[in-house]
């Protein structure tokens, strides 16, 4: 089973549903905007970090068109200087390729070793849309469905503010 067919068969056992867009691969929010015109609802920029020493790893999942100030939200999470994880580390921790960097990566992290921020302006938000763990297609659901989804996985989750 794909990384792609993993997330449309949790979807379906959780009752979500979903609408899906293929389109070329992309590898950047700005390469992405240009298919994004008929797909409804808020687009995210999703960064996969880690600490200083390596040893917490952090999906931040944000508005697309913000920019992270990385050492305000080290404060807000608790925690001391972060970076940009190595795609080896998005391999390990979420099963995914650079590109293709999504929420829905959770899945393949049962232990729960990644922490999932969450931009607080997400909360008013009626649909949400991420790559299913491909960069070759955007999934739209809901933002409720989309906490159930994270609730679902387990995987710590917090708010912040950027």
């Amino acid at each position: 089973m794909t990384n792609e067919e993993k997330v449309y068969r949790v979807l379906d056992q959780l009752g979500i549903g979903y609408s899906v867009k293929q389109h070329p691969p992309v590898y950047t929010v700005e390469e992405v905007e240009q298919y994004w015109s008929d797909i409804p609802g808020t687009h995210c920029k999703n960064l996969f970090l880690r600490d200083q020493k390596g040893k917490k790893h952090y999906l931040v999942v944000m508005l697309h068109n913000k920019r992270v100030n990385m050492a305000g939200l080290a404060e807000q999470i608790g925690d001391g200087r972060l970076s940009f994880a190595s795609e080896k580390r998005l391999e390990k921790y979420l099963g995914l390729k650079t590109g293709a960097v999504s929420p829905f990566g959770i899945i393949n992290d049962p232990d729960g070793h990644v922490r999932v921020v969450l931009d607080s302006e997400l909360k008013g938000a009626d649909w949400v849309s991420f790559h299913p763990n491909v960069n070759t297609a955007t999934v739209t659901i809901s933002f409720k469905d989309f906490e159930r989804f994270l609730a679902h996985c387990g995987n710590p989750v917090c708010y912040v503010t950027i």
